[in-house]
C-alpha cells in the first residue's frame, strides 16, 4: 500500500496526495474522511426528518428535483464569483476563510484535506440554498428532503472533484472529459470550466473551453491573482501561510527539476 495511506492522522486527511493514489485508496480515503461520514449521517438524518413530516410523494419529488436542478447554478456562481473572486482575502476577517476554501486548493490541488469542503461553510451554504426551496414546495417535510439531496449532491461532488485529481485514468469517456476540463482549470486557466460534473453552465455563460490551445495560458491559474504584490498589500493569507503565495506547484519549479536530477 502506498506511502499516502500510512497516515498518522486518518480523522484529519491530513498528507493524503491525490495525485500518489490509486482508486482504490481513494475509495478507503473517502469512506473513512469524517466530514463525508458526517454528510452520510445527514443525509440519513434528512430521510427520517422527511418521513416524519411526509408531505407525500409528488412535493417530496418536486423538492429534490428543484434542487438537483438550482445545486449547479448555484455552485458555478459561488465558485466564479466568490472563491475567484478577489474581495475575501482583502479583508482581514475574510482572509483566512477564502485561504481555508479555495486559495490552498489552488496552490496544490492534489491535497486532499483542503479539497474537501468545510462543513462549518458548506453546510450553512446548503441549509441556505435548499431549506427555503423545500419550505415552499411542502413545509418541513420537503425543506429535509430538499437538504439531505443537497448533502447528497455534495457527496458526489467530492467523489468527482478527487477523482479529478486521482493519479488513475477512468474507463468511462464521459468521465476522462470532465476530467480533463476540470485539469485544465487548475493547470491552465482558472477563469474557465468552473463546473465539477457538469459544464452547462459553463456553456451557457461563455466561460467553458476544451482544450489548451483554446486560450492563453493564464498567470494565475495557481494563485487566483494573490501574487506577491497583492500579499504586500493584503499580507493576512501569506501571514497564515508562512510564505509568499506560489506562482506554480513547487513540484513543476525547474530548479527542484534540476537539483534531483
Amino acid at each position: 500500500m502506498s506511502g499516502t495511506l500510512n497516515n498518522p492522522s486518518l480523522k484529519t486527511g491530513r498528507s493524503f496526495d491525490l495525485g500518489k493514489m490509486d482508486l482504490r485508496q481513494l475509495w478507503i480515503a473517502y469512506l473513512t474522511y469524517p466530514t463525508i461520514l458526517l454528510y452520510f449521517a445527514l443525509v440519513l438524518a434528512s430521510c427520517f426528518a422527511s418521513a416524519h413530516f411526509f408531505a407525500g410523494w409528488s412535493k417530496t419529488l418536486c423538492a429534490m428535483v428543484a434542487v438537483v436542478l438550482v445545486y449547479p447554478v448555484v455552485w458555478y456562481l459561488l465558485h466564479r464569483y466568490v472563491l475567484h473572486g478577489r474581495l475575501l482575502y482583502k479583508i482581514k476577517w475574510t482572509a483566512a476563510l477564502w485561504k481555508r476554501i479555495h486559495f490552498d486548493h489552488h496552490q496544490d490541488p492534489h491535497l486532499l484535506d483542503v479539497l474537501f469542503g468545510a462543513p462549518v461553510t458548506t453546510l450553512p451554504t446548503i441549509a441556505i440554498i435548499t431549506l427555503p426551496i423545500g419550505y415552499l414546495i411542502g413545509g418541513f417535510g420537503t425543506a429535509a428532503a430538499a437538504f439531505g439531496t443537497g448533502v447528497a449532491i455534495t457527496c458526489i461532488y467530492e467523489f468527482f472533484h478527487c477523482i479529478q485529481h486521482l493519479n488513475y485514468k477512468p474507463r468511462s469517456a464521459w468521465i476522462q472529459r470532465m476530467k480533463a476540463r476540470h485539469v485544465l482549470h487548475h493547470f491552465h486557466d482558472e477563469d474557465g470550466n468552473f463546473g465539477i460534473t457538469s459544464f452547462v453552465v459553463d456553456r451557457v455563460l461563455g466561460s467553458y473551453y476544451v482544450d489548451a490551445k483554446a486560450r492563453p495560458r493564464s498567470p494565475t491559474v495557481f494563485n487566483l491573482g494573490y501574487d506577491v504584490a497583492e500579499a504586500a498589500r493584503y499580507p493576512w493569507v501569506m501571514d497564515l501561510t508562512g510564505a509568499p503565495p506560489r506562482d506554480r506547484p513547487d513540484g513543476a519549479r525547474p530548479e527542484q527539476k534540476r537539483a534531483a536530477a
